[in-house]
Formats: C-alpha cells, sequence, structure tokens
C-alpha cells in the first residue's frame, strides 16, 4: 500500500475501505454493491476511487484552491436536460461526412456493461493502484459530485453541470455515480434504463461524453451504444 493512501482516505471525512493495489477488482465491487444496500438505511452512497497518480495530483489540485464543496451543491440546478440536449446539438451539427439519421445506424448489437472496469489495470487485470471505497454522507446521489468534483478539463462537463445532469439521471433512470479515476466516470443503474427508449438514453450518453460512441463503439454508431445499453446495469464514460 502506497504510504499516503490512508492519509488521502481519511482526508474525506468519511468511513473508507482500502483495497491495495494488485488486489482482484471482483472483490471491489462485490465490497460496492453490499455497501449499496446498506447506504439505503445508514444514509450515505458509495464511491469507488482509484488513487492512480494523476487522480491524487487531482484532490491535491482541488485541495489547495479552497475547493467549497457545499457551495457547489447548493447551486444544484434543475437544468440537466435542457444541458445534455444542449450538448448533443453542439456535438451533431458538425458531423463530418454524413447527415445524422447516418450516425444514428441501424445496429442490432451492442456491448453489455455489468460489470465496473476503469480501476483495472490492461497489464494483468488486477487493481491498477490502491483503490478507495468511501461512503460518502450524502443524502441525494448527485451531492457526490460536491466531495469528488470531476470534469472541467477537454470536453468533460465541468462540476457545476455534471451535478446538474447526475441529478437528472437519477431521477430518471436512479443511475448513480459509482466509481472513479481520473478521467473516468461509471454510473450503477440496477434499474437499466427504467423504461426509457434506448436511443433516447444513447443520445445522453453521447451528449455527456461523445467518446462513448466516437471511441467506444465498433462501429461509430448511436444505435450499437443503444443496443447495448437496453441489458446494462454500468455506464461508463472516458474522457480522452
Amino acid at each position: 500500500m502506497d504510504k499516503s493512501t490512508n492519509q488521502i482516505a481519511e482526508s474525506f471525512q468519511c468511513k473508507y475501505q482500502v483495497f491495495e493495489k494488485g488486489s482482484d477488482p471482483a472483490l471491489v465491487e462485490q465490497a460496492y454493491k453490499t455497501a449499496f444496500e446498506r447506504g439505503k438505511t445508514e444514509g450515505f452512497y458509495p464511491v469507488i476511487f482509484l488513487l492512480e497518480e494523476r487522480g491524487v495530483e487531482w484532490l491535491t489540485e482541488i485541495a489547495a484552491k479552497d475547493y467549497d464543496r457545499t457551495e457547489i451543491i447548493s447551486g444544484c440546478k434543475d437544468n440537466g436536460r435542457e444541458l445534455l440536449e444542449e450538448y448533443f446539438h453542439d456535438y451533431t451539427e458538425h458531423l463530418e461526412g454524413f447527415p445524422l439519421d447516418e450516425f444514428i445506424g441501424e445496429e442490432t448489437e451492442g456491448e453489455v456493461v455489468n460489470s465496473f472496469c476503469g480501476y483495472i489495470s490492461f497489464h494483468d487485470g488486477m487493481l491498477e493502484a490502491d483503490t478507495l471505497l468511501l461512503e460518502i454522507p450524502v443524502q441525494n446521489p448527485w451531492e457526490i459530485i460536491g466531495y469528488l468534483p470531476m470534469g472541467g478539463w477537454n470536453d468533460c462537463p465541468g462540476p457545476e453541470d455534471m451535478i446538474s445532469i447526475c441529478k437528472y439521471w437519477y431521477e430518471k433512470y436512479r443511475a448513480v455515480p459509482a466509481a472513479f479515476t481520473s478521467d473516468v466516470m461509471e454510473f450503477y443503474a440496477p434499474l437499466g434504463l427504467n423504461g426509457t427508449d434506448p436511443l433516447e438514453a444513447a443520445k445522453e450518453h453521447y451528449a455527456f461524453c461523445y467518446d462513448r460512441v466516437d471511441q467506444g463503439t465498433k462501429s461509430g454508431k448511436l444505435s450499437e451504444l443503444a443496443a447495448g445499453l437496453k441489458d446494462s446495469t454500468v455506464w461508463y464514460f472516458w474522457w480522452d
């Protein structure tokens, strides 16, 4: 275990569990789902956080800015749907080479994702770095972003927009922010799409992170993402 791991964990001022680098990632997911059920009665939401170097640098930078989590949480707006519609319009307005209906496509098969993977090493399939399972003491899952202010670089939504989108997705799908690295965010959606049309959901996912389609599908079509989302309980986003 890295000597700074417990120090970083303590800075969150909540209960936590440490999984050391090289551990079986299945143990982390099992612990998360157990904590998720327990949190329903104990008043917290669990979060997985990978302590790779860039993630630690990110936390250090945020702390140096005197980040006010209460202020950003209280400023949450009910405009998550509108933000996603705006992002989708902006990203599809400049599609090169083909019209929107061709971008949507007619794919009938897509990758189904039911396990977290952002913290897994590509080299050996084990934990890439020390990993925390935090019990974040918030009443609402979108408030997790107040503790882990994800976003604000490249085309990743900033923390304020991120909170609004997370609020919208929880109310619509019951999806919650679950796992974080410095450039990956995964949601746990135990109800799947909760009755929403898969293509509608795929458009929102593309608006949130266009690389989910551009680099995360074989065909580069929205319909491929939609086909996979139908049976997925984990939503994966990576900002290149």
